[in-house]
């Protein structure tokens, strides 16, 4: 084990921080799957979930160990290459989708032969984060015009979002929230920022306009966004639709069951009525069986991990990687901190899992692939000050030799010197045969 932790490169406090999430999650993950262990199986032996859920824990482990290997200069590359292969699979998740339980079936795709499914829109999400860093930092040195950066930046974007938005409009609005924060960050011009923020609410306008007129084209998804946030914002309990409000009514009330210390774990009641009470609203879960006291530690881990985040970007050596850390790490954050508001009704439903402890095998993966980027960068700064130190020591280990030898030359020059001057001041009254055998 002391091996395994020795090999590890990078930041070692992010490890930590991710370590500690993934580790609590197995108790609320099987608590929660519970309720779907006993309504497929009739059992409530949630033991097959929670290998599952180790599983993929395990796997998303080895992803970060095997990415945080690769420099993350590669990764500039790979995202123009990965950029249209997204568009494809995101397109054909829009034709071909497959539902996973009860979700919208334009948000996941199936392996063929494998029968894994996964969520296109996170890995979509990745790309074209490290698209955004690559295209910043290659416009540092000059900067672009707005029609220039429209074409080569904004248009991969919207068409990126685009393909997104009809079935999933809280990760599109993440995305893109995500994106102008990075331009922000990137010093990406502020008149230009504000032109996109224009375009980007005029063209959501458009579709929900289209939608509206040709409802058949996206079936019961502006309905649900409509319905969401009107239930939102209406006050009265009574007028909002029951089904809508019957997730959040469910999720308040297993927090406020659980007080400060909460009813101890695997002891939750609300598991058992809560809709994906093991991915969406696991949080209230946690503070059902943990208390306020879990749940206020789980936040606190998000939000350190957050300043280390900060941390890690400040110590990258180029903007890319600043860029990257930021672009990848943040999202991570942002999404565990609407999943929480969603569960405590500061934010309508939005189907937002919480990273590293929710269960799902695409949610669980994809953040481990942006952790091992971000463990990529930290551990480049790692082995430039490793190399600067070891570069330090041996140029004082040179400089010692040098002077060792510098000090063992003046040595035998003085030596010499004295030699030479005892030798010219001999005699020849002392012995005659001296003089003739010196001159020779």
């Amino acid at each position: 084990m002391l091996k395994i932790i020795n090999s590890l490169k990078g930041d070692k406090v992010i490890w930590a921080f991710v370590s500690l999430l993934a580790v609590f999650s197995f108790m609320p993950v099987f608590s929660a799957s519970s309720n779907l262990a006993y309504m497929r199986h009739g059992s409530g032996n949630a033991v097959t979930y929670l290998v599952k859920h180790a599983v993929q824990i395990f796997i998303g482990f080895i992803i970060i160990y095997q990415i945080h290997k690769v420099p993350y200069h590669y990764f500039r590359a790979i995202s123009r290459i990965a950029l249209p292969i997204v568009w494809v699979l995101l397109a054909y998740t829009l034709v071909k989708g497959t539902v996973v339980e009860g979700a919208n079936a334009s948000r996941w795709i199936s392996i063929p032969y494998i029968g894994i499914s996964f969520q296109t829109s996170t890995l979509a999400a990745i790309v074209l984060y490290i698209y955004v860093a690559r295209y910043l930092s290659k416009s540092k040195e000059i900067a672009p015009t707005f029609q220039q950066s429209l074409l080569e930046l904004w248009l991969p974007v919207f068409i990126t979002l685009v393909f997104i938005l009809p079935a999933n409009f809280s990760t599109a609005a993440l995305i893109f929230a995500m994106v102008i924060m990075l331009t922000f960050i990137g010093r990406y011009p502020l008149k230009y920022i504000g032109l996109i923020l224009g375009m980007g609410i005029l063209a959501f306008t458009f579709f929900i306009l289209v939608a509206k007129a040709f409802p058949d084209a996206f079936p019961n998804r502006v309905k649900t966004w409509e319905n969401r946030i009107t239930n939102f914002f209406k006050k009265n309990d009574s007028t909002k639709d029951p089904d809508e409000y019957y997730q959040i009514e469910r999720a308040k009330t297993a927090i406020a069951t659980g007080g400060i210390y909460g009813l101890g774990p695997g002891k939750s009641v609300q598991k058992n009525f809560l809709p994906q009470s093991s991915s969406d609203f696991i949080f209230a879960i946690i503070v059902e069986e943990f208390g306020l006291f879990g749940g206020l530690t789980i936040l606190g881990l998000y939000l350190l991990l957050l300043f280390r985040f900060v941390v890690a970007s400040h110590k990258a050596n180029s903007l890319f990687g600043k860029l990257l850390v930021v672009g990848l790490g943040f999202p991570i954050i942002f999404q565990a901190l609407i999943n929480m508001a969603v569960a405590v009704e500061l934010l309508p439903v939005t189907g937002q899992t919480l990273p590293l402890i929710s269960s799902g095998g695409s949610s669980v993966l994809m953040t481990c692939i942006a952790l091992g980027i971000i463990l990529s960068v930290t551990k480049k700064e790692e082995e430039i000050a490793q190399e600067l130190e070891e570069k330090q020591l041996r140029n004082e280990a040179l400089q010692r030799i040098i002077d060792r030898e510098l000090k063992e030359e003046e040595m035998e020059s003085n030596l010499a010197l004295d030699s030479q001057s005892n030798d010219e001041n001999y005699s020849i009254t002392e012995n005659p045969m001296n003089a003739v055998l010196k001159k020779r």
